[in-house]
């Protein structure tokens, strides 16, 4: 048996010597065609991004959310398990490169008969059985099939991670894009209520003044239908408030219900523009290094694929004691011991392995035009929130303008009508227009805020850290309280480190 332990050793070293010979192509990432700068760069623009960015918006309420939704969003957990699911698919994976040792024990009482194909006669036709072993078995990889795959499933645990981060960027950004969006509407259903009030006094005014006989039936009709206007826009607005409430409340992982307030809309401060250039992206965005990681994975395939062409070596080896009696089961005369090698080379597999090949090689090829792809993507994403966030900007203040000169209008153009120089119809048409001009201008506020929040998901950076921290710490408290422990693997480490 010593002999046998020796031999195995001895092979397991000229194995792991052998065992540079990986077969398929090392991965290198492609060249990349990256501009120098984005078309629509700010000269002013903030490098923020590595931090909280939601906090600029000075509102704890929302700060208050965004956590909540960290903590408690079903899809950061569900990204969180698939982390956990790819994890054990890798340590599955990786076991193929070492030994495999198992032991056993049995016992068994046996007789046999006198009569049979091998007859005993004596009175030893009834006996014991007693056997403990200890077995080994070990594919040595001289051909790298069992390294590649372990390659390619370590690039598909890292790629998880990536895609766990990618739903905390886009948790965090859809959280805040709902809040303003929340905000958005509660405002305009101030200005039409406000509107609706303002024309309702119109209108009793105009009773009167018809029961009086000093305006004629069709100014009272023309007031109403401009009350009737604006007041068929209030339910419509809240509505929309409660099924906005509905939407965030199940972002922050909660059943539908009302959503607490913080600052109003126009008391939101204006985030800076992130800094950064196109090809910062690459390291900035999960959903890149996701792709990036899709391509490692496809790319060790081919290796594995080609490994099969060629022999798979294996070693056993058996140790253990077998007695008809308990008592002599550890006796030196019970020892057992067997060692045997195989080498198993394909001949003729009618196209199986060149198939496994072809579709490995396409395979990596479907995932390198998905990541060139994903970055284009991602260079499109950053110049339009660029571009969006500048010329919104430049809408708001002019529709600010035209606020204050429509407010100008109206009031001048009541004041005419008062004085008889003009005819309701004027005053009509400039509180229409104002009407309509603050709706659009608080839409175009919502816009520009939210135009900042698009910026920084397609920037991406480290705060997606600081928020993958977040949820870490949130999920571990909740958990705690709940009495259960929390999901192991789930943070960002165990992928890194895995070797």
């Amino acid at each position: 048996m010593r002999h046998s332990l020796r031999t195995m050793g001895a092979a397991s070293v000229l194995a792991f010597g052998l065992s540079g010979c990986l077969l398929g192509p090392n991965y290198q990432r492609p060249v990349i065609d990256t501009p120098a700068t984005f078309r629509f760069q700010e000269g002013e623009a903030a490098d923020l991004a590595n931090t909280e960015w939601w906090k600029q918006f000075n509102d704890p309420v929302l700060n208050d959310l965004i956590a909540t939704a960290l903590a408690d969003n079903k899809d950061v957990k569900v990204a969180a398990a698939r982390v956990d699911q790819f994890l054990g698919q890798f340590w599955s994976t990786r076991s193929a490169l070492f030994p495999q040792v198992s032991a056993g024990f049995s016992a068994g009482r046996e007789r046999i008969s006198q009569v049979g194909p091998t007859p005993i006669l004596s009175n030893g036709a009834i006996f014991n059985d007693f056997q403990a072993t200890l077995n080994a078995s070990w594919e040595i990889d001289l051909f790298g099939r069992n390294r590649r795959l372990t390659e390619s499933a370590r690039a598909s645990l890292l790629s998880t991670e990536e895609g766990r981060r990618a739903t905390i960027l886009a948790l965090v950004s859809s959280v805040a894009q709902s809040y303003i969006a929340l905000l958005s509407l509660d405002q305009q259903l101030q200005i039409a209520k406000a509107t609706t009030q303002s024309r309702a006094e119109s209108v009793h005014v105009f009773e009167l003044r018809f029961q009086g006989g000093e305006v004629s039936q069709m100014e009272l009709a023309q007031s109403q239908s401009e009350y009737e206007a604006s007041a068929a826009t209030i339910p419509q607005l809240e509505a929309q408030i409660a099924q906005q409430e509905d939407a965030l409340s199940v972002l922050l992982g909660h059943n539908p219900g009302p959503i607490l307030r913080g600052r109003e809309l126009s008391a939101l401060a204006s985030p800076a523009v992130p800094a950064g250039l196109p090809s910062d992206l690459l390291q900035r965005r999960p959903d890149l290094r996701q792709a990036e990681q899709d391509l490692v994975a496809a790319n060790a395939l081919i290796g594995a694929a080609r490994a099969l062409y060629f022999p798979q070596i294996s070693l056993t080896g058996l140790l253990g004691t077998e007695s008809l009696a308990f008592s002599n089961l550890f006796t030196g005369p019970s020892k057992i011991w067997a060692f045997a090698g195989s080498v198993a080379q394909p001949i003729f597999t009618g196209g199986n392995i060149t198939g496994q090949v072809k579709s490995a090689e396409a395979q990596q090829q479907q995932a390198l035009y998905t990541y060139q792809k994903a970055i284009q993507t991602a260079f499109q994403e950053v110049d339009d929130a660029l571009i969006s966030s500048q010329k919104l900007r430049e809408q708001l203040v002019v529709q600010g303008r035209q606020v204050d000169a429509l407010r100008t209008y109206s009031h001048m153009a009541r004041l005419r009508y008062e004085g008889g120089y003009t005819s309701y119809i004027e005053v009509l048409d400039a509180e229409r227009s104002l009407f309509n001009a603050e709706l659009s201008e608080t839409q175009t506020r919502q816009a520009v805020l939210t135009s900042f929040v698009s910026l920084y998901r397609a920037m991406g950076g480290g705060w997606v850290i600081e928020a993958e921290k977040m949820t870490t710490q949130q999920s571990s408290a909740t958990d705690t309280g709940a009495g259960s422990s929390a999901p192991p693997a789930s943070g960002v480490a165990p992928a890194e480190n895995v070797k």
